[in-house]
C-alpha cells in the first residue's frame, strides 16, 4: 500500500500568498466582488489609487471600494499553522518598526491605532483585536436559500447544478452581482458565464442588495416564509 503524500507549505503557496506583494498574506482581506484576498494593507494602499481589483481589473465600486472588503480570519489562523512562526516574526517586525520610528523621534508610545497606519476605519481593541476590519460581519445578517430553477429543455440546465449546500447566511448589503460570481466560484463556472437571480420569478438587477430584495420583493409575498428563496439559472435571451 503506498504511503499517503505529505504535502510542503509551498504546495498550498498560491492560496496563502498576496498578489500585491508575494509574500504570506498578513491580515487576508477577500474582495467580496470578485473573492480575490491580499494583504490587508497591501489592498487598502491599492485602494488609495484605484477602485479596481489589483488581480482581475473589475471596478469594486464607483466611488468607495474600501466598503467592499472583508477580513478572513479562519485563512489567517490557516496560514498562521501552516507557516512555523510566522505570527511571531509578523508581531515582532511590527515592534520593531515602531521602535525604530520612535527613535527616529516621532514622539509616540507605541503603535498608532490602525485608522491611522491604514488609512481605513477600523478600531483596535485594547487585546489587538479588530471590530472595524471585519467589514460586513458587523452588518445585519440575513438567511437566504439558493434554489437551481429548472425549465425542461432550457439551454444550458447540464451545466448549472445545484448547489451542495443552498443555505447560507450573510451580510443584507451584498448584492445580486455578488451572489452571481458565489454561484459560478460554487459551481466552477466560468466567470463570464451569464445567469438569472430570480425573486418570486421576477428577475433581479445585479445591483439590487439583498435588503432590498426582502423589503420590496419577499416580505411583502411571503410574510411568515424565512429563509428568504432567490432561485437561480442560465441566462435566457429574449431577444
Amino acid at each position: 500500500m503506498a504511503a499517503p503524500r505529505k504535502y510542503l507549505v509551498r504546495d498550498f503557496n498560491r492560496y496563502i500568498t498576496c498578489f500585491l506583494c508575494r509574500g504570506y498574506l498578513i491580515k487576508p482581506t477577500t474582495v467580496t466582488e470578485c473573492l480575490h484576498t491580499f494583504c490587508k494593507s497591501c489592498i487598502v494602499q491599492h485602494f488609495e489609487e484605484s477602485n479596481e481589483c489589483p488581480q482581475c481589473g473589475i471596478q469594486v465600486h464607483e466611488t468607495n471600494p474600501l466598503e467592499m472588503l472583508r477580513l478572513d480570519k479562519t485563512l489567517e489562523e490557516i496560514i498562521f499553522k501552516l507557516v512555523p512562526d510566522l505570527r511571531e516574526k509578523e508581531e515582532q517586525q511590527e515592534v520593531d518598526f515602531w521602535r525604530k520610528t520612535k527613535s527616529k523621534g516621532n514622539g509616540e508610545d507605541g503603535p498608532l491605532p490602525k485608522r491611522a497606519r491604514l488609512g481605513d476605519d477600523d478600531d483596535g481593541d485594547e487585546d489587538g483585536s479588530e471590530r472595524g476590519g471585519d467589514y460586513h460581519r458587523s452588518d445585519p445578517q440575513i438567511a437566504i436559500c439558493l434554489d437551481c430553477l429548472r425549465n425542461n429543455g432550457q439551454s444550458g440546465e447540464s451545466t448549472v447544478k445545484s448547489l451542495m449546500k443552498k443555505f447560507i447566511r450573510c451580510s443584507t448589503r451584498v448584492t445580486v452581482g455578488t451572489i452571481k460570481k458565489f454561484l459560478c466560484l460554487k459551481l466552477k463556472l466560468p466567470s463570464s458565464y451569464e445567469l438569472d437571480v430570480l425573486c418570486n420569478g421576477e428577475i433581479m438587477g445585479k445591483d439590487h442588495t439583498l435588503e432590498f430584495i426582502y423589503r420590496t420583493r419577499w416580505r411583502l409575498q411571503e410574510e411568515s416564509a424565512y429563509p428568504m428563496v432567490l432561485e437561480y439559472r442560465p441566462r435566457i435571451d429574449f431577444g
